[in-house]
Formats: structure tokens, C-alpha cells, sequence
């Protein structure tokens, strides 16, 4: 048996969690730069709010109504989802975090007990102890426990844990299950299906294998269709693999020198190399893109992207930071106005062994910078993210008089929270 536990409406229920005066009220998180929502409570959900409307529509849409707005506060939502998966590291015996609200459970060895009942007690342990809301689904193979989450969430009358563990109740799960919902079905595929008269995941799984190996020509959708007919055919190995990382951002307003784009890189640079070394691999290519924005059709367009390859794979902040903003210099336009910049690294593999350039004549300085980043990652760790950053990735702003003021994130968060778990600056103090 496969098991999913899924936080419920993660951004808003961490940020509810520091404010309980909240619950019941509308509840939006904003995108970077506070662009667009991208989570909701059940309560914004209710009143009609989508996913994706811009942050300024709110108010035209919604006069009348008290809406909470955050903006993204990654640092605490992942704080406290990694409290949570503390929790499920001790009740199962095997996990893999499949996003930052996701995991997937593997409970072999666990067929004695009373599954339905050992996931609300998950339920009620995490609640307890951390104080998020979580759904647990259940069932033999990875597509149909991620559907059993989805009835866990929405169905009260589950408590808050759904097992499809039965063939009937695979057919009457999948008969409510939308196309476009199926785990492993996206957008394009969805529409393409619908149009086809295919509504449901019953109506799919009805189909013979034949047509969907005709129809598609895609071993990833051939998948989902055996796991909806029950079958467990999603290999662990390929959740956990990534071919590459992107870490990349819109800015706020336009950019158009130099310095600054390049202090925007070797952030999200950094990023990359953090995302590397938290899962214990390297990368062998560094990517850059840049563009400006193609809805400013009264704008100058322009767009490039460029990589280059490590002499020796790296999860180096320093070495891949560098090699960023060689990349930059090389794309880098005069002239035009840019809206978005990006990292990409490529190439990924185990981070030991590694395969040294023959002539390489900077073994040592290889090993140094290791273990410079090992204890970086364990004061910002401990004190918060980017309580020590390279000089590369602070931005200096001069006021009217010319005087500098040096300052590390330029992203728009008028909304932001606090960070109590995190920063002892914003612990939480009671009168």
C-alpha cells in the first residue's frame, strides 16, 4: 500500500497558524513581486476567487469584503512543513517529500494494522503537534492514493483519511474523479481527452490499452492509465529524480543595467546551488536566460539564453555563482528594458563520488569550498535564510543624498509575516 499525506491549503494554514483571529476569513497568498493569488483558503475559494487573478483585481472584484492578503513567505512555509514531516518520518517506514506540501508514504510492512484508522490518527498527531491540517489518501498504487487524498480533503465525512482499497471502490472514486485532475494527466492532455468525450478517469480507464498506446505515444500517460485500473507501475525512483533545477523570478518593475540583473542572478544562483547540496547532488551545466517583457509591445524585445559546462560538477554557491554571471555578461543586451531573469542547472548527479578533471589543479580549493558551504548552510540554518550571502547577491540602493544602503532581497513582498520559528528578530512576544 501507498500512502499520500497532503497539507490542506498549505501556504494560507501556515499563515493562519501565528494568527488564529484569521480563521473563518477569506485568506489569499500572493505570487512573487505580490503579482497574482496562488493559494486560497476553502472561504476565498467560496466567494469565487481563482487562482492566478492579479493581486489589484481583488479589490474591483470584491468591494464589500475582508480579504487577508500575504504575500510568499517561503522561508516560514518551509520551517513549518518540515515540522511536519518530522512527524511522518517517525510513522512510516519510508517516505519521500514529493513537494513542499507532499509526500508520499510507503507502508510496506504495515498491513496488520488498520490503515484507515492509523491515517486519522496522522491526521490528529500532526494537528497536535504542529497545528496544520493535513489529508491522508490510501490506496495500492501512487495515482490512486493521490485521488484518495483529493476525497480526504474535500469530504468531511472521512476524517480527514480516505482508503480506495477494494475494486469497487476504485470505479466509484474514479467515476467522480474529473480528467483533469488525474495525477499525471496535465493541461494539454486533459483537453485533448475531453474533447475526445473523456470526462472522467472511469471514462480513461474504460478505454483498451491499445488506444492509449495509439492515441498518445506516451509511456508517462500509458502509466496513468494502468495505475487507474489498478496496477502499481510508477517507479520510486523516478519522483526523486530531476534532471535539472530552475530558480527563476519576474522583478517587480524593469531592469535595464548590468550590476543589477547581475546581483538578481547570483541569487537565484545561490538558490540553485542550495536546492543541489539539500539533496546531496552536483551539477555539471549552469544555464542563464533573460527576456523582457513581450506584453510592453511599445518595447524593444529581446530574448537569450546560455549555459556552460563545470570543469568539475559542482554544488560550490561560489563556483556556480560565477559561472551564472560569466553566462550573464555573455547574453547581456544594452539598451533594453528586462522583465525576467532565470538559473538553470543541468547534468545533475550524485554528489559522491565525483569525477575530477585530470587537470584540474584545484583540488584543494574544491574541498575548501565545501566545507565553506557546509557551514554557511548550518548558520543560515540555524538563523535564518541569508543571514550570510556573498557580496554578489546584495543589492545597494542610494538614497537623494547618495548614500548607500546595502540590502539583500529586491523581490515586492508588502505583504510578508513575520518568520517566528525562524529569525529571533520576529520572535513572538507576549504582554
Amino acid at each position: 500500500m501507498y500512502g499520500i499525506a497532503d497539507l490542506d491549503n498549505c501556504y494560507v494554514s501556515c499563515e493562519r497558524l501565528f494568527r488564529p483571529d484569521l480563521e473563518g476569513v477569506p485568506c489569499v497568498v500572493l505570487s512573487n513581486n505580490d503579482g497574482c493569488v496562488v493559494a486560497r483558503s476553502n472561504e476565498a475559494k467560496a466567494l469565487g476567487i481563482k487562482a492566478g487573478v492579479p493581486y489589484y483585481q481583488l479589490a474591483e472584484l470584491f468591494p464589500d469584503t475582508k480579504i487577508a492578503v500575504f504575500s510568499s513567505n517561503y522561508e516560514l512555509y518551509g520551517e513549518l512543513t518540515s515540522r511536519v514531516v518530522s512527524i511522518i518520518r517517525q510513522e512510516v517506514p519510508a517516505y519521500f517529500r514529493y513537494s513542499i506540501d507532499e509526500c508520499f508514504l510507503y507502508l510496506d510492512g504495515m498491513e496488520q494494522i488498520d490503515l484507515k484508522l492509523w491515517g486519522e490518527q496522522l491526521h490528529k498527531k500532526v494537528r497536535q503537534y504542529v497545528g496544520m491540517p493535513i489529508s491522508i489518501g490510501l490506496a495500492p498504487n501512487k495515482t490512486l492514493a493521490k485521488m484518495a487524498s483529493h476525497f480526504a480533503k474535500k469530504y468531511q465525512g472521512y476524517r480527514h483519511c480516505c482508503m480506495i482499497d477494494t475494486d469497487e471502490r476504485r470505479q466509484k472514486a474514479l467515476k467522480l474523479y474529473p480528467i483533469e485532475d488525474v495525477w499525471g494527466i496535465g493541461r494539454r492532455y486533459a483537453a485533448r481527452l475531453q474533447s475526445m468525450g473523456v470526462k472522467t478517469a472511469y471514462d480513461f480507464a474504460s478505454h483498451h490499452g491499445d488506444w492509449v498506446k495509439a492515441t498518445f505515444y506516451n509511456i508517462n500517460i500509458m502509466r496513468t492509465w494502468q495505475e487507474l485500473n489498478g496496477l502499481d507501475v510508477v517507479p520510486n525512483e523516478e519522483l526523486a529524480k530531476k534532471k535539472s533545477i530552475c530558480t527563476s523570478r519576474s522583478f517587480s518593475g524593469m531592469i535595464a543595467d548590468l550590476p543589477t540583473l547581475r546581483t538578481h542572478v547570483a541569487n537565484y544562483a545561490s538558490r540553485c546551488a542550495e536546492k543541489l547540496r539539500a539533496q546531496g547532488t552536483v551539477a555539471a551545466i549552469v544555464g542563464v536566460f533573460l527576456h523582457t517583457n513581450a506584453f510592453r509591445e511599445d518595447l524593444a524585445q529581446y530574448w537569450n539564453f546560455q549555459e556552460t559546462r563545470l570543469v568539475t560538477p559542482s554544488s560550490s554557491t561560489i563556483t556556480i555563482v560565477e559561472a551564472a554571471t560569466d553566462v550573464l555578461r555573455r547574453i547581456y543586451r544594452p539598451g533594453y528594458q528586462y522583465k525576467k531573469a532565470g538559473v538553470i542547472v543541468m547534468g545533475i548527479g550524485p554528489d559522491s563520488p565525483i569525477q575530477q578533471d585530470l587537470f584540474d589543479i584545484n583540488a584543494e580549493q574544491f574541498q575548501k569550498l565545501r566545507r565553506l558551504d557546509a557551514v554557511v548552510d548550518r548558520i543560515n540554518r540555524m538563523q535564518g535564510s541569508e543571514t550570510i550571502v556573498l557580496g554578489a547577491q546584495q543589492y545597494t540602493r542610494r538614497d537623494g543624498r547618495g548614500k548607500a544602503d546595502v540590502f539583500a532581497n529586491a523581490i515586492k513582498h508588502d505583504f510578508r509575516s513575520k518568520n517566528p520559528t525562524t529569525r529571533w528578530t520576529d520572535i513572538i512576544k507576549l504582554k
